[in-house]
């Protein structure tokens, strides 16, 4: 076939839906107008661990407009079936109201439902609650870890002790919150035994299956719509608690149940990126050449669910060298279940080992993009694949180009600008080329519109103009005469909208069904004796503006209207498949990047000032530049406040969360973000899916936070190990 045109993709186009969200009428999940509902306000436990002795609820229920109270003491037992297919970790679940346990602080106790917020709100005060309260464990260094997954090749401890230069570094890594700017939020209605949930959520999949799990209901019995969602950064993940509780709460009181939760609740109420300590050992001969890495690496965990995340991955495949060691345990801690946050993982091993890079290049005296280049690897040496595309040298180099890293001084401390130290540093990024399983409905309708269908999400990268660009362009459809849906759990099936799987899994769904109908209409037109287009070959024919027509000769040809309405179909329909990576890979897929920044710190009093960003990626094909550069910004910002700002505190007393709420947890406001750059390296990745993406929305997190450590030391001369990078830490 004649490639199609291409006017869509690779255009820097303004979002189809910002119109919706800029007038305010783009409706998130709390904002459906669902008649008759109520509201429920949850009550959260005040002790860190501990029993439920008893649960006084007579104030409450005297409260007017108060409908009910659930709790351990009256909530029915839910079958809380175990399924694969479920979106929580392990299959194992905090199973709400079910028993008198007492797992963590903020743990849903008890939920009251009332005619108005207000009403609720007060009530949820009111409700009583005794406990028989034991001492949490919610210090990392003070609990007993799991057994560790490991990794193995060559001989680590061998390699570093033959080799002439060795470093013995601890990192440290505060938990993180995801704090997006729409709370998560539920409504749950049921129509007989037919449950439909109005849901924040990253995977309506994930979401429907995890309450059909809990309710003992077939999928179909249960709908998730989700079409807008504020912001999620991972925390839409799985199917929390709250959902289930809005659910009960609907069940119960046979009222729809709206339930949203609080900036304060949603600190224990949903995930979080874990607390991590990391130890990292190396060995490299006096040229730089690495031989061995010894990995030791500790995360929190909850007591009844064990989380974990690709924190490996980066230690075995970014850089060359024989002798690899890794041991990755997780500590179970009286805490909520973690989960996924931007650049899961990776940004954390990142941090260790792009910091510890650095440190190796100071002592040597070699220039840090120069130790890099020295320990490029040919091929991935954990698995012996060769790499797709892998072009981290032409991202340094175009980065040390674009950024003027040549105007770097290597000695610390030799740039100053009046009460002013300033400083540079990099670090490169790498995370891997999710892809999975997805499908997509495509219909095209006589009058030359389409609408394309798949229950994907959109948490704010732009999912639904990135379709819409794959499937005008396939199609031969200008943007305005393509509807994309999203959002429902009726559409067909795609992954969790995370991971920087959505555009390569959902988009080759598109795609797949797109070229489907093309295909079909082409067929169809030069079977048709009264089309201009009888005869014709085929794989000559392309479409452009809705309009068919042969390469060599663009006069001759149809529209689909023309063409559908003459031989009596109303539309064309085809189901898009992507399947994901078949059977054993044969390359190694991942994205890359190489960050660099520039900071002022004060020279009395240690205050942290990034100047300036940029960011170079190989990140495959862009479909739509202005998204992408839209990414990048809210990555990089993202890498600025894990690097300076966020840090959850916990009272290891009792367990709670001090700084629970946005006046005291420390996230990046427009005076911290600096000038921000991105550059993506043309080029595409054919291997990983039929539209040659590699994903952005997590590679553009990774190594901000360790370029920005390093530019702290360039300036400073003081190593900081531990996130955040406080003023103290630097007097």
């Amino acid at each position: 076939m004649s490639p199609q045109p291409q006017a869509a993709v690779g255009a820097p186009l303004s979002r189809v839906d910002g119109r919706l969200k800029v007038t305010g009428t783009a409706r998130y999940a709390a904002e459906h107008d669902v008649d008759g509902a109520v509201h429920a306000v949850i009550v959260d436990a005040s002790v860190g661990r501990g029993r439920i002795v008893s649960v006084d609820t007579r104030a409450a229920l005297a409260h007017p407009g108060v409908l009910t109270v659930i709790s351990c003491r009256n909530a029915p037992k839910l079958p809380y079936r175990d399924n694969a297919a479920s979106n929580n970790p392990a299959g194992r679940r905090l199973r709400v109201f079910q028993d008198e346990k007492v797992l963590f602080h903020g743990q849903p106790v008890a939920v009251v439902v009332a005619t108005t917020l207000e009403a609720a709100q007060h009530a949820a005060g009111l409700v009583a609650v005794r406990y028989a309260a034991g001492r949490p464990v919610t210090d990392l260094d003070k609990a007993e870890p799991d057994e560790p997954t490991t990794y193995a090749r060559g001989d680590a401890e061998g390699g570093l002790g033959s080799s002439p230069v060795r470093m013995d570094l601890t990192y440290r890594m505060a938990r993180n919150h995801h704090n997006a700017m729409e709370p998560h939020a539920t409504i749950a209605r049921w129509d007989g035994d037919k449950l439909t949930v109005w849901d924040k959520t990253q995977w309506v999949v994930g979401t429907q299956t995890e309450l059909a799990a809990v309710f003992g209901l077939p999928p179909e019995s249960v709908r998730v719509i989700s079409p807008f969602v504020g912001g999620g950064f991972g925390s839409g993940l799985r199917c929390w608690p709250h959902v289930v509780v809005a659910a009960l709460a609907a069940r119960e009181t046979g009222r729809p149940v709206k339930l949203v939760l609080t900036r304060k609740q949603q600190y224990f109420g949903t995930g979080f990126r874990p607390a991590y300590r990391y130890r990292l050992r190396l060995g490299s001969d006096r040229s730089g050449r690495l031989r061995a890495m010894a990995h030791q690496i500790d995360a929190e965990t909850s007591s009844y669910e064990t989380f974990t995340e690709s924190v490996l991955a980066p230690g075995q495949m970014l850089y060359s060298m024989p002798d690899v060691s890794q041991a990755y345990r997780t500590v179970p801690l009286d805490v909520n279940t973690p989960l996924y946050m931007r650049g899961p993982g990776y940004a954390t091993a990142s941090f260790a080992i792009e910091s510890a890079m650095d440190e190796l290049a100071h002592q040597l005296g070699i220039d840090p993009i120069e130790l890099r280049q020295r320990n490029e690897p040919a091929q991935d040496e954990s698995t012996n694949l060769p790499f797709s595309t892998r072009r981290l040298r032409e991202c340094y180099t175009v980065g040390a180009r674009e950024f003027g890293w040549q105007r770097r001084r290597p000695e610390p401390r030799s740039r100053r600008e009046g009460d002013w130290l300033i400083g540079m540093g990099m670090a490169a990024g790498v995370y891997d080329t999710a892809r999975n399983t997805a499908q997509a409905r495509v219909r095209l309708n006589a009058d030359g519109t389409a609408v394309v269908d798949a229950a994907a999400s959109d948490m704010g990268p732009g999912t639904y103009t990135a379709q819409t660009q794959v499937a005008a362009d396939a199609l031969g459809l200008t943007m305005r005469t393509v509807t994309f849906r999203l959002g429902d759990s009726r559409y067909p099936p795609t992954p969790p909208h995370g991971g920087s799987m959505t555009m390569a899994s959902v988009g080759s769904a598109v795609l797949d069904g797109c070229d489907q109908v093309r295909r079909r209409a082409i067929e169809l037109a030069v079977g048709d004796r009264e089309s201009p287009l009888y005869g014709a070959d085929a794989s000559d024919v392309v479409v452009r503006g809705g309009r068919l027509h042969t390469v060599d000769s663009p006069a001759r040809g149809e529209t689909y209207t023309s063409l559908l309405t003459r031989n009596g179909h109303s539309r064309l329909e085809a189901l898009g498949t992507f399947t994901g990576p078949s059977g054993q890979e044969r390359h190694s897929f991942y994205a890359y990047n190489a960050t660099f920044a520039e900071v002022a710190v004060d020279a009395a009093f240690g205050l942290v000032r990034v100047r300036r960003m940029l960011g170079v990626y190989d990140a495959g094909r862009i479909i739509s530049p202005k998204l992408a550069e839209s990414q990048a910004i809210g990555g990089i910002t993202g890498g600025i406040g894990t690097a300076l700002l966020e840090h959850t505190v916990t009272d290891h007393r009792d367990g709670r969360i001090v700084n629970a709420g946005l006046a005291d947890y420390l996230v990046p406001v427009n005076a911290d973000v600096p000038d921000i750059r991105a550059v993506y390296l043309d080029g595409e990745d054919r291997e990983a899916d039929p539209l040659g993406v590699k994903g952005l929305g997590e590679v553009v997190h990774i190594g901000v936070a360790s370029a920005i450590a390093n530019a702290v030391f360039n300036a400073t001369g003081r190593r900081v190990r531990e996130l955040p990078i406080t003023a103290e830490s630097l007097m």
